[in-house]
């Protein structure tokens, strides 16, 4: 087993399915046979390079799940063995800095995400036949999970760790901007934390539609309506009581901040600009509060179980799962854009 499958970021816009090192565990680690490995649009982007988080050479992926093929010494002492069924967090944190030892694992000091390199550090991802990860991040998949199911607790984590950072009261009013894989997970999440309506805006009439199927109180095409004047209208000239950008550039930002009720909160998970516009004098009169939402801080035994409990609706979400030597052609079609793909699953 010294070579393995893997998909290769060998330059920008240059993806190739060749063949690597298979990884070695050191003593903490475990090596996971990935059966699922579920591709991001945090790669999509990364591939052509926009988001300087991903340097080529990079096998990418953050969202997988399989079995255990091997475990390090140190690794056996944490209750999981060869052959169990898994799934890991994307995020390698450290367990001794500050941040850790607050149970604030998403700002480890000494943090590393799966699949990505950038100027500090290059951390190989999940789109191969294996990959090694820290035995402290793996969770255990209940037996009734599917490894599709199982890569979808990852981007689930990232809209449940939203929420629980919003204020949220039952019978609000929410309003999410992206109508992707993120944006149709927090608007579930959003229903089961107590929220009477949600809407949700978007570009692609094919993502409205499966909003409206996942129980979205109103969509609006964001390209043909002043999505801000839409909302307050619809809520007697006050606004949302919470908004959440699953997109990050200054246009969805700003619509989330002008649709918002005086003391309202936007919460950004989107982050595809490095830098938007702030509508500082706005949110000051209005005492709205604006927040950043980085990652999760471990969700996933929730999110885990919301799945279990199909409590969280995944099946309209997965557009497609195809072999991993095909992924190029997948990258190719989801980086054109417009059309109606949300999850592409890829199977080492």
């Amino acid at each position: 087993m010294n070579t393995m499958n893997a998909l290769v970021l060998q330059s920008f816009n240059s993806i190739e399915h060749t063949q690597v090192h298979t990884p070695a565990c050191a003593t903490d680690e475990v090596l996971v046979n990935v059966r699922a490995a579920g591709i991001c649009g945090s790669d999509v982007h990364g591939m052509d390079g926009s988001t300087g988080r991903r340097i080529p050479p990079l096998v990418m992926g953050h969202e997988a799940s399989g079995v255990i093929a091997a475990m390090g010494k140190e690794a056996e002492t944490g209750g999981y063995a060869v052959g169990d069924r898994v799934t890991f967090d994307s995020t390698l944190y450290c367990r001794n800095c500050r941040y850790c030892r607050r149970g604030e694992i998403n700002f480890c000091e000494n943090r590393r995400v799966l699949g990505v390199a950038c100027d500090e550090y290059s951390q190989p991802g999940a789109f191969a036949e294996y990959v090694k990860v820290p035995a402290h991040i793996l969770y255990p998949l209940p037996d009734s999970m599917s490894f599709h199911e199982g890569a979808m607790v990852e981007p689930l984590s990232i809209a449940v760790h939203a929420a629980a950072l919003t204020p949220i009261r039952i019978g609000d009013t929410a309003l999410v901007i992206g109508a992707g894989v993120i944006g149709l997970l927090t608007l579930q999440v959003l229903r089961l934390a107590g929220c009477t309506r949600v809407f949700i805006a978007d570009i692609n009439e094919a993502r409205l539609e499966k909003a409206r199927e996942l129980g979205a109180s109103e969509t609006f095409n964001s390209a043909s309506v002043v999505l801000p004047e839409e909302i307050i209208e619809l809520t007697d000239g006050l606004g949302a009581d919470i908004a959440f950008d699953a997109v990050g550039i200054s246009e969805t930002a700003g619509a989330a901040m002008l649709s918002l009720k005086k003391g309202g909160t936007a919460t950004m998970i989107g982050n595809y600009a490095p830098k938007i516009d702030f509508l500082l004098q706005y949110l000051v009169s209005r005492q709205i509060r604006v927040q950043g939402s980085n990652a999760s801080a471990g969700e996933y035994p929730a999110c885990i179980r919301l799945i279990e409990t199909a409590q969280i609706q995944l099946k309209p979400l997965l557009s497609q799962a195809a072999p991993l030597a095909e992924g190029p052609l997948w990258f190719e079609r989801l980086h054109e854009g417009g059309s109606d793909l949300l999850k592409v699953i890829l199977e080492p």
